[in-house]
């Protein structure tokens, strides 16, 4: 009779024997271990990040490990050692080796003597065994630890002669695998047991990206694949917990429309009130009623778990994003107040030096060109007509990406203009502008904010398309390029974006809506229709400065050109420019799809035109004064 031991040890022999059948097939694996932890690969590499002990014993270390494409929790040495010993044959007949990156956690905080009266150095200590891989990842270690940032204390790395883990010591010379150990002083305790958040996350950081760098440099010695960059080496698939969180922080997003809820409804009402004031009285702007509470909106963003999403990088975005969402439900609950016009400012930032000086020398530039209203006689396009282009325009990007299924509306609701929200394009009825600006203005609301939805919407993640936190600086800086690359970018719209930030600056300086106004049509020549619309953007809700992003994202994507940045990052999905490196890891690390459709007017001689003298360095005015005479 087979004794219940040796049945239990024949399931275990049986499920390896699968996990190397399923590596060999170059599939994923994700195992929970009979007598407790788990075995993640989602790719075959010639690496293991271990962590043996348990779970809320050492959480940073644990953190550490989990962040890995491929790791082994086990509460045992004994667990860990029956893994490797399966792993190790496969891993090196198929890569010719391979490492096993042991990461634990000292006792306690021993601070180092050193100089510094505060913050002393903190304990990182690192063995290695023998061979050339092993000492190369070791070095890469260190060298990656002590050129880390460091705003609290600085980590020291003591290299040790002898094993700090002889289980580990045992495994790797029975199983003929390389392994480094690593050892951090648990610096984000308090006294007390309780944890620094920050000091948490950054120590998470630092030791997952050292440990990727050494993962790099063995596989380097190997010389069966080239790693273009150690991120690379990171997670190829989403775990259950990051689809979950993404899931729950679009729930939230999608239940307000933040720039609705703060756009006027009576634009046209309350300019006539205003014009027969002598455009002296501070005009009465009505709002739609909310379709949500604040409170219950915030309460359920807060309420979202963060654990095991396994994914430092993911983590942080999704962070980010939620402190985002946080501001615009307060702007959203402080509308009309008194606050509005501060929380707008730590949403958008403050009116830059530089970006003053910048419109300011636009407005200079173009102060007697080209005067508004005036000198020209252009065929008219009202709200109908815009609508009607849209949608000839939208039907071309079916064409092109199936899933391409935005809606044009027509609202009464809305002043002169147009808005994209979600998968929908809003035309005013009021809105009268020169045919000439049609294609243009679509290529920006269309080519741009539309276009990275939908391409946001195929990355598996809807966090690209309801956007990364602080991307609209970046978007509206291409949708006002795309204005440009259709060849419609005039005089009067690079005069209007500059007098936006202008009229910012002089908004949150606390000047009043009539005083804009007068700056507007007094100092810089607009007639009164047109400063008005631009004073009534800036003072929407209370007083909010997202028009100064406009400018401000145009110089970021000149910059970036003229650094001879790519653009296909950023029509991926709707993301900041801090982001850039960010979405190149992801897609190195094939999270990231290809965008689905690329903007139509790339594909004209003119985009291609406007788009090659941008790489050769380019100023806002500089778009002009290649167009016009």
């Amino acid at each position: 009779m087979t004794s219940v031991a040796a049945v239990a040890q024949q399931t275990e022999a049986e499920w390896l024997d699968d996990v190397v059948k399923t590596i060999r097939a170059g599939k994923p694996v994700r195992r929970e271990l009979t007598a407790g932890g788990t075995l993640h690969m989602d790719r075959p590499l010639p690496f293991l990040c271990l962590h043996i002990g348990s779970p809320d014993k050492e959480p940073v270390a644990l953190a550490i490990a989990q962040a890995n494409a491929s790791y082994l929790i086990a509460d045992s040495a004994q667990a860990a050692g029956v893994v490797i010993n399966a792993l190790a044959p496969v891993m090196r007949e198929l890569f010719g080796g391979f490492i096993v990156v042991d990461i634990g956690e000292l006792e306690d905080d021993r601070p180092l003597p050193d100089d510094a009266p505060f913050l002393r150095s903190f304990e990182v200590c690192i063995w290695e065994t023998p061979g050339a891989g092993a000492n190369d990842a070791a070095n890469s270690f260190s060298k990656a630890v002590l050129e880390s940032e460091a705003r609290f204390r600085r980590p020291r790395v003591q290299k040790q002669a002898a094993p700090i883990s002889t289980n580990l010591a045992t495994i790797a010379e029975e199983t003929g695998c390389s392994a480094i150990v690593v050892r951090f002083a648990p610096v984000y305790r308090q006294a007390d047991g309780a944890i620094y958040p920050e000091l948490r996350d950054r120590l998470i950081a630092m030791i997952f990206d050292a440990s990727l760098r050494a993962c790099a440099s063995f596989i380097q010695q190997l010389h069966v694949f080239t790693v273009p960059t150690h991120r690379s080496l990171g997670r190829k698939a989403f775990v259950d917990a990051v689809s979950r969180v993404d899931r729950a922080i679009d729930d939230v997003a999608s239940s307000f429309d933040f720039l609705l809820a703060i756009t006027p409804i009576n634009a046209d009402a309350a300019f006539e009130v205003f014009r027969d004031g002598n455009c002296r009285t501070e005009p009465t702007l009505l709002y739609r009623p909310l379709t949500m509470q604040v409170e219950t909106a915030k309460k359920k963003l807060f309420s979202i778990s963060f654990d095991h999403m396994e994914d430092p990088l993911l983590y942080d975005l999704y962070r980010e994003k939620q402190r985002e969402l946080d501001l615009q439900l307060s702007l959203i609950g402080a509308r009309e107040t008194a606050r509005f016009i501060e929380l707008g400012r730590a949403l958008y930032g403050p009116v830059e030096p530089a970006l003053l000086k910048e419109a300011n020398t636009i407005l200079r530039a173009l102060v007697d060109e080209h005067a508004q209203g005036t000198g020209r006689q252009m065929p008219l396009a009202d709200g109908l007509s815009v609508a009607r282009s849209a949608a000839t325009m939208i039907e071309s990007y079916q064409q092109r990406h199936v899933d391409f299924e935005a809606s044009v509306e027509l609202r009464d609701d809305l002043p002169s203009g147009l808005m994209v929200t979600g998968p929908r394009l809003l035309v005013s009825t009021h809105t009268l502008m020169d045919q000439a600006r049609v294609e243009p203005l679509l290529s920006h609301e269309i080519g741009v904010h539309l276009l990275t939805y939908f391409n946001g919407s195929s990355q598996g993640l809807r966090l690209f398309r309801s956007g990364l936190s602080g991307y609209e600086g970046m978007q509206e800086g291409l949708a006002v390029f795309a204005e440009y690359l259709a060849g419609g970018m005039t005089s009067e719209r690079l005069k209007l974006i500059a007098a936006r930030v202008v009229g910012c600056a002089h908004m949150l300086e606390g000047a009043s809506f009539a005083e804009t106004f007068s700056l507007l049509q007094n100092d810089h020549g607009f007639t009164t229709d047109v400063a008005f619309n631009i004073t009534l953007r800036l003072y929407r809700g209370g007083g909010l400065a997202k028009d100064a992003i406009y400018l401000r994202g145009l110089l970021e994507l000149l910059g970036h050109l003229s650094a001879d940045g790519a653009l296909d990052p950023f029509w991926m999905g709707k993301i900041a420019s801090l982001h850039f490196d960010v979405m190149q890891e992801l897609a190195s690390r094939g999270l990231l799809r290809h965008p689905s459709v690329r903007p139509i007017f790339l594909e004209m001689p003119s985009g291609q035109i406007g788009l090659e003298r941008a790489r050769l360095g380019m100023r806002p005015l500089d778009m002009i004064q290649q167009r016009e005479p």
